[in-house]
């Protein structure tokens, strides 16, 4: 299994043949990230604003097999049960060996119904940045809730050099203080191990303009 950020909260999956994307953004729609041109057997999407729902720019291919029981979790975009920014899908993935969950564009906390279905993930992708999403507090609010092993931070900015993301939304640094035995990576790409859980690790995006 191969967990690949390219960028913003687009993620690439990839295990026995078989290619997942989660929220690909559209071209031009996040400062500082190259356009997204990736092959999939299947898109996911947590809701339908342009850097999030981007399909149209994936070539879709077919042949492999999914070996995911994907399941859907539907919460909201704010924390005022959608009123400001609509709804957003959690999807949680299993293939009987590791849980997955992206939490798309969060913005309001869990119930204690969501909260027991995602418990025992291995990997989350959540986002930390705030003004459009849970920030910082939030989110490890979140994840208090769940206890999950390994952690990736996504829906953040980074200031020059080599900067992304929205003016409006936090860097990664608030979060990151809130968090033990946190992990910067050089790559853009992991390999998912149950040994590391306990881990932040912080990616690079793959498509850096």
């Amino acid at each position: 299994m191969k967990l690949t950020w390219i960028g913003h909260s687009c993620f690439k999956l990839e295990e026995k043949g078989y290619t997942i994307i989660f929220d690909p953004y559209g071209d031009g729609t996040v400062p500082g990230l190259g356009p997204v041109r990736e092959k999939a057997d299947l898109v996911l999407c947590s809701h339908e604003h342009a850097d999030h729902n981007a399909a149209d720019k994936i070539e879709i291919v077919s042949g492999g097999v999914n070996p995911y029981v994907i399941t859907k979790i539907d919460a909201y975009h704010d924390d005022q049960s959608g009123s400001l920014r609509g709804d957003n899908t959690i999807h949680l993935l299993d293939d009987g060996t590791f849980r997955i969950i992206h939490f798309g564009d969060i913005g309001c906390r869990l119930t204690d119904e969501q909260a027991e279905a995602l418990k025992r993930a291995d990997v989350v992708m959540i986002p930390v940045g705030g003004f459009y999403t849970v920030d910082a507090k939030e989110a490890k609010r979140i994840l208090e809730q769940i206890n999950p092993g390994i952690v990736i931070p996504m829906h953040f900015r980074k200031e020059e050099p080599q900067g992304f993301g929205f003016d409006v939304i936090d860097t990664v640094e608030p979060f990151l203080n809130l968090c033990e035995n946190v992990v910067k990576m050089d790559a853009s790409e992991i390999e998912p191990d149950k040994k590391k859980a306990g881990q932040t690790m912080v990616l690079m995006p793959q498509n850096l303009a």
